[in-house]
């Protein structure tokens, strides 16, 4: 079959080695202008060198022997190590987050910064439409690998159940502030977790391989990413900054760099699934969203969905 799958995050490109591998043609496709998805990094120039922020996934673990042996393979390859600081079983990528699917994308076809925005499925032939311009190749299947929030409003004209379902699964919010200092900051601390505004601030030049400049991760509660979703991120960097240096109970230095990011579907919901998928039209969709917000469960979405789809 040739087969397209919109988002290329961890389960859109399981998904998609899965069915390369049963020998499909595999065409992706992404809103993002690179690969990560959650897994993302983001990188910055400062004064004194390039920065790197892991602002989306701040780790992940393994408990599926599938999966246990994935990264294995990543960490063989030198793409995945052990970050002590976040658990004893916590793993994340190396140099960044973001290494093992950039490893992932580079063998695929992957169009970049494309939205989809309508499907349409005539005689089993699916057509994709960019902006209301329908895209010249057709497609026997479909995957849809993005958060339940867009594929619920993709799904609306081509798999009302699917959508349902899709809807009623929300994901939460999160505001993320990366800040990189031009000293070591005097606190013993690498992490913060469930401050009652940060649910989460990590070190980020703690992780293996993130160079010698001091950086840093904030991240919201969901509850206080919601009640501030609209503010700036000016406003979102001084409020969290603010409440940062009062949970460390120190005084900061000027920052080097200070950015915001939105992530209006973070944390995802969790739809008591594994993957959704209806043959006779040759739609499918997977996610994380379908079992539960941990990076293992895109990966066991993904793979799902391959199975279900090659047999």
């Amino acid at each position: 079959m040739k087969i397209a799958i919109i988002g290329a995050g961890l389960s859109g490109l399981t998904c998609a080695d899965f069915l390369a591998a049963a020998g499909h043609q595999v065409q992706l496709i992404d809103k993002s202008r690179g690969p990560g998805g959650r897994m993302s990094t983001r990188r910055a120039q400062s004064s004194m060198g390039e920065l790197h922020f892991d602002h989306g996934a701040q780790y992940f673990t393994v408990r599926d022997p599938g999966f246990q042996a994935i990264v294995k393979q990543w960490q063989n390859d030198g793409l995945a190590a052990r970050w002590p600081a976040a658990g004893d079983d916590a793993l994340v990528g190396v140099p960044s987050m973001n290494s093992p699917i950039k490893a992932m994308a580079s063998r695929h076809d992957i169009s970049w910064s494309m939205r989809i925005d309508r499907l349409e499925n005539h005689k089993n032939q699916w057509r994709l439409f960019e902006e209301n311009s329908a895209l010249k190749p057709l497609f026997d299947a479909i995957v849809l690998a993005i958060p339940a929030e867009q594929a619920a409003t993709l799904l609306e004209t081509c798999n009302t159940s699917f959508s349902e379902i899709a809807r009623q699964t929300k994901s939460d919010p999160c505001w993320t502030v990366m800040l990189a200092f031009p000293e070591p900051l005097s606190t013993n601390k690498k992490t913060i977790r469930d401050h009652s505004v940060i649910g989460w601030a990590a070190k980020n030049s703690d992780k293996p391989m993130r160079g010698d400049l001091e950086s840093w991760v904030i991240q919201a509660t969901p509850i206080w990413s919601n009640d501030h979703l609209e503010e700036s991120q000016e406003q979102i960097i001084k409020a969290l900054t603010t409440e940062f240096a009062a949970e460390l109970g120190i005084s900061l230095p000027e920052p080097l760099h200070a950015a915001a990011h939105r992530w209006r579907y973070a944390r995802s919901g969790s739809a008591g699934s594994i993957a959704l998928y209806d043959a006779e039209t040759g739609l499918g969709v997977c996610g994380d969203w379908l079992l539960g917000p941990r990076v293992e469960c895109a990966w066991l979405s993904g793979t799902a969905l391959a199975q279900l789809m090659v047999e």
